[in-house]
């Protein structure tokens, strides 16, 4: 899991990132090419998401949600956004955070020492099975990320614009992929990446 140098770079990338002073810090105008994210790149993340971890817990939910309807999904979705805006009890927050799946998207995200900032994978539906962290809705299926690639079928990828964080000054973008089973597929995986933190490991690995 996260095996190529760019993940063991990144606790280097890391370090060389506290190291930098105030002048050379990441601007709004100095965009990194989504480009950074090659064939290499992309192959690890399906490694990650394809655990076989993952896949149960999408499978089960693929099952247990067979027949959901649409106002199910929906009444799903305000109870989790619901429970974002509130800090009493969260019991569809924590079950998804309390999941063997979170657990190891958790774990994968801490690994890569800040160049994954989030990670969470859908089921057929779009509907959240696990993720790294809250996100700000469960159902993702009225979104790029999900109508970009389960869709499309196995083997598909949406990377998204990147996105200027001004709290970490940061540029993050979205890695989106099909998750399939034997060419079926079953369900979807968002990875955010830093897009900032790549471009320096990049211009590391090349010196």
């Amino acid at each position: 899991m996260l095996s190529r140098s760019v993940f063991h770079s990144a606790a280097i990338g890391a370090l060389l990132l506290c190291s930098m002073s105030g002048a050379s810090a990441q601007s709004v105008t100095d965009v990194p090419s989504v480009d950074l994210i090659d064939d290499a790149f992309i192959a690890d993340l399906e490694v990650m998401l394809n655990s076989p971890v993952i896949h149960h817990a999408i499978d089960h939910q693929n099952e247990v949600r067979a027949n959901i309807s649409q106002a199910e999904i929906d009444a799903l979705d305000q109870s989790w956004r619901a429970e974002t805006q509130t800090d009493g009890a969260q019991p569809v927050i924590t079950a998804a955070l309390g999941a063997p799946a979170s657990t190891y998207l958790l774990r994968a995200q801490a690994s890569s020492k800040g160049l994954l900032s989030e990670i969470f994978v859908m089921d057929r539906h779009g509907l959240n099975v696990a993720q790294s962290s809250v996100t700000s809705d469960f159902w993702q299926g009225d979104e790029a990320k999900y109508q970009r690639t389960f869709p499309q079928g196995a083997g598909a990828v949406f990377i998204d614009e990147p996105e200027f964080n001004a709290e970490v000054g940061v540029w993050l973008t979205q890695v989106n992929l099909t998750i399939d089973q034997g060419g079926t597929p079953i369900g979807v995986g968002t990875v955010e990446v830093n897009l900032s933190e790549l471009a320096r490991l990049r211009v590391y690995e090349g010196s």
